[in-house]
C-alpha cells in the first residue's frame, strides 16, 4: 500500500515532522487544512509582530472562535490586539 503524502501548508512543508513545529505553526496548518477560505486571515495572524507566546495565544483564540460566531476574535485583528495585551 503507498504510503499518503502529507498535506503541505506555508507551516508546513514536509520537512520537519507536524509535531516538532512550533505550536503556533502546527495550529495554523491545522486550521488552513480545514477552512482553506481562512488562510488570508491566519497569513495576518503569523505575520504580525509578535513574539511566540503571542503568536500562538492569537492563533488558538482565532481558532477556538470559529466555534463560536459571536466571538470577537474571529477577527484576526481582534485575536492579534487581544494576544498583545
Amino acid at each position: 500500500m503507498a504510503v499518503k503524502k502529507p498535506i503541505l501548508s506555508p507551516w508546513f512543508d514536509g520537512s520537519t515532522p507536524l509535531e516538532e513545529l512550533p505550536a503556533s505553526d502546527q495550529v495554523a496548518h491545522d486550521i488552513v487544512l480545514e477552512f482553506g477560505d481562512l488562510k488570508p486571515s491566519v497569513m495576518r495572524i503569523m505575520d504580525a509582530e509578535l513574539n511566540d507566546d503571542q503568536r500562538l495565544r492569537a492563533m488558538v483564540a482565532f481558532r477556538d472562535s470559529l466555534q463560536d460566531p459571536g466571538n470577537a476574535n474571529r477577527d484576526p485583528r481582534v485575536a492579534i490586539a487581544n494576544a498583545s495585551k
